[in-house]
C-alpha cells in the first residue's frame, strides 16, 4: 500500500493517524464535512484534505484499490456518497480503530479506557513517559500542549499510549500490555441500549489484555473484569491504605495543588506533588499516570518533574485568561458526570467567586437519555447557560430540546441563548460586573469554536 485515505479526516482520533502515515512516508488524504483549525494544521503538513462529498476531488493517488487503503470513522454516516462509492469499488476499508489496532499490535499498548478520564490520563502518561528516560510512542485523543499533536513517536521505545475509545466498541480492536479502566459510567446507550450492555463491553476490554500485563482499575468501578490468570491487577484510587496505588494529604488552594503518591508495594511515598494542570479532578487521573510510568520504569524525580511540567490536553480544564479578576477556561465535559467533577473542580479552586457555565448538550439521543443528570450537575454553578443542542451525527427527537432541559435545571439564574447571541451576552454580563468565573463547556464544535472570540471580547474590556 501506497496511500490511506480518511473519511471523516478532521476527527481527533483519525488525525493522528493521518499524522502518523504522513510521517512514514505514505500519501495521506480525505474528506471531512467542514474546515477546523485541526484540518489546517493537517493541510499545512502535507495531508490533502477537502470538504465536498464528491469522488471527482479525490485525486487519483486514493482511486487504486491496489495500492490504496480506506479509513472510516463511524460518525460518518453510511449512505456517504465517497463512502460508498470505496465499498463499491473493491477497496480494502476498515474503521479507524481497526486500523489504530493494527498499528499498536507490534507495540507495547498502555491503552486508558474509561467514560471520562481516558484523554488527560494518556495524555500524562504520554508526557510522564516521553520527557523521561524511558520515551514512548503515543496516539492520544486531544491535543497536547505544549507538543500541539495527539501523536508521538519513538525511535528508542516500543511502548505506546493509547487512548481506547468505547464509542461503537472501538477499544475491541486493540491488545494492550497495560489497560487503564478509569471510569464507567454508562455512555452511548444510542450504541449499546443498555447499561449492562454498556459495562459488558468494558469486561471484554480486560480480556483482550497480554499475558505478563497488567490491569489498573479505580477502585470501585462496577466491571465484571475477566483478564487472564497471567495477568496482574491492581487498583488506584484517592482512598489511603485501601487500594495498590493512592495519591493521599490532598491540598488546594490559591489556584494550585499538592499531594503525596503512595505505592502500596514497597512503601513508596512521593511527597507534595503538584500537577501542572491544577484541577481537582487530576488528581485522580495522575495517581493512574504515575503508577504505569512507575511500573515502567521512570525514576521519582522524572515522575516529579514530569507531573509539574504536563501542560494538559487542549480543552481539557484549559485556561486561557487566569487573572485575579476573570478567569476564562474552556473543558470538553460532556457527560453528567464529568460536568459535575469539572463544575466541582472549579469551585474548590476559585472559592468563593461566581461561577458561569456556558455548556452545549451534545447529542439528542445523549440529552435524552441522561437529562436528569445533566440537570442536576448544571445547577452546580451560579449561572447556567444553554446553547441549542449540538446534533454531530443524529436526527433531533421531538421534545428533546435545549429548553426541555434548561426547565429542569434548579437554578435562580439559567438561560438559553442562540449561538449567534452569545458573545454578545457575554460583554454585557462583564460591563455589568457580573462575570467573574467563565467555564465554556462541551464537545460540540460550536461551542469550541466560540472559544477564542468569547476570550478575545472579553480580553479587551
Amino acid at each position: 500500500m501506497k496511500s490511506i485515505y480518511f473519511v471523516g479526516a478532521g476527527g481527533i482520533g483519525m488525525s493522528a493517524l493521518e499524522r502518523y502515515f504522513n510521517a512514514n512516508g505514505y500519501k495521506v488524504g480525505g474528506y471531512d464535512k467542514t474546515p477546523s483549525p485541526l484540518t489546517d494544521a493537517l493541510i499545512q503538513e502535507g495531508i490533502d484534505i477537502h470538504f465536498e462529498d464528491n469522488i471527482d476531488a479525490v485525486d487519483a493517488a486514493f482511486k487504486d484499490p491496489a495500492t490504496c487503503i480506506v479509513c472510516y470513522t463511524p460518525a460518518i454516516p453510511k449512505d456517504h456518497g465517497e463512502l460508498c462509492w470505496f465499498q463499491q469499488n473493491g477497496f480494502q476499508v476498515m474503521k479507524r480503530s481497526q486500523l489504530l489496532g493494527i498499528v499498536t499490535r507490534q507495540k507495547r499498548g498502555l491503552c486508558v479506557a474509561g467514560t471520562h478520564g481516558k484523554t488527560t490520563t494518556s495524555s500524562m502518561i504520554a508526557h510522564l513517559l516521553k520527557q523521561s528516560h524511558v520515551d514512548c510512542n503515543a496516539f492520544l485523543g486531544g491535543i497536547l500542549k505544549p507538543y500541539n499533536s495527539n501523536l508521538m513517536l519513538s525511535e528508542t521505545s516500543d511502548l505506546v499510549a493509547i487512548e481506547a475509545d468505547e464509542f461503537d466498541r472501538s477499544f475491541h480492536t486493540l491488545s494492550p500490555y497495560m489497560a487503564v479502566i478509569t471510569s464507567c459510567d454508562p455512555d452511548h446507550l444510542d450504541i449499546y441500549g443498555t447499561e449492562e450492555a454498556y459495562r459488558e463491553s468494558f469486561a471484554h476490554f480486560t480480556e483482550l489484555i497480554r499475558p505478563g500485563g497488567l490491569l489498573l482499575k479505580h477502585r470501585g468501578i462496577k466491571v465484571n473484569c475477566r483478564q487472564g490468570a497471567e495477568v496482574r491487577y491492581a487498583e488506584y484510587d484517592v482512598v489511603p491504605d485501601l487500594p495498590d496505588f493512592y495519591a493521599t494529604n490532598i491540598r488546594i488552594g490559591n489556584g494550585t495543588i499538592l499531594f503525596d503518591f503512595v505505592i502500596k508495594e514497597g512503601k513508596h511515598v512521593f511527597r507534595d506533588l503538584e500537577p501542572g494542570v491544577p484541577a481537582p479532578i487530576n488528581v485522580d487521573n495522575a495517581t493512574a499516570a504515575l503508577a504505569i510510568c512507575w511500573l515502567n520504569g521512570c525514576t521519582e524525580d522524572e515522575l516529579r518533574h514530569g507531573l509539574k511540567t504536563f501542560g494538559g490536553a487542549k480543552r481539557r480544564f484549559d485556561f486561557y485568561i487566569r487573572r485575579p479578576d476573570l478567569v476564562v477556561m474552556d473543558d470538553y465535559a460532556h457527560h453528567p458526570d464529568e460536568i459535575r467533577a469539572s463544575l466541582t473542580s472549579v469551585r474548590q479552586l476559585f472559592a468563593g467567586r461566581h461561577v458561569t457555565v456556558c455548556f452545549q448538550p451534545h447529542l439528542y439521543s445523549r440529552t435524552h437519555d441522561l437529562v436528569d443528570g445533566f440537570a442536576a450537575a448544571l445547577a452546580i454553578p451560579d449561572r447556567t447557560i444553554l446553547l441549542p443542542i449540538y446534533p454531530a451525527r443524529e436526527q433531533p427527537i421531538p421534545g428533546v430540546t435545549s429548553q426541555w432541559l434548561l426547565d429542569k435545571i434548579d437554578s435562580r439564574d439559567k438561560r438559553l441563548v442562540e449561538q449567534k447571541d452569545l458573545v454578545e451576552q457575554l460583554i454585557a454580563l462583564r460591563q455589568a460586573g457580573q462575570l467573574d468565573v467563565l467555564v465554556m463547556m462541551g464537545a460540540g464544535v460550536d461551542i469550541e469554536r466560540l472559544v477564542a472570540p468569547a476570550t478575545q471580547a472579553l480580553a479587551e474590556l
